[in-house]
């Protein structure tokens, strides 16, 4: 388990999760239907509700930090407690929450975030990009 902490984490998705990652189900049909259910059944509604679903990415993030420390084997007390694929399964989790959150504050959530990834990959990637207030942020330095 040692030298698993030590290797790149480098492996994808295996098993029955990678079967039905790749059968061609729209991510955001299940956005959807996770957003309702959690509506469905919450302790909180309005503003106070909204927040605490923003805060629960804060939480997920955690369980990122926590099973990468235990890939690493970085707590002396614990040892290497965590794989990398813990840590995989952590990081989607930060994905899909924050898909709930964007869809619950967005009904259009799909609309938004493709937008706004095409925005960040035309700025990161060196694409066409519309100019900002007439200022070009593109880089210049390639």
């Amino acid at each position: 388990m040692a030298d698993r902490a030590r290797d790149a984490p480098d492996g994808g998705p295996s098993g029955a999760s990678a079967e039905r990652a790749g059968d061609g189900a729209d991510p955001w049909e299940t956005i959807d239907r996770l957003h309702a259910w959690l509506d469905a059944d919450r302790a909180h509604g309005g503003r106070e509700g909204l927040l605490l679903r923003f805060l629960k990415l804060s939480e997920e993030v955690g369980e990122v930090a926590q099973a990468v420390i235990g890939a690493t084997g970085q707590n002396p007390r614990k040892g290497v407690s965590h794989t990398w694929d813990d840590v995989r399964s952590e990081l989607c989790d930060v994905v899909i929450t924050a898909m709930v959150a964007l869809r619950s504050l967005a009904p259009d959530a799909r609309e938004v975030f493709t937008a706004r990834l095409a925005s960040v990959a035309d700025r990161s990637l060196g694409g066409p990009s519309t100019p900002v207030q007439g200022a070009d942020f593109r880089r210049t330095d390639r």
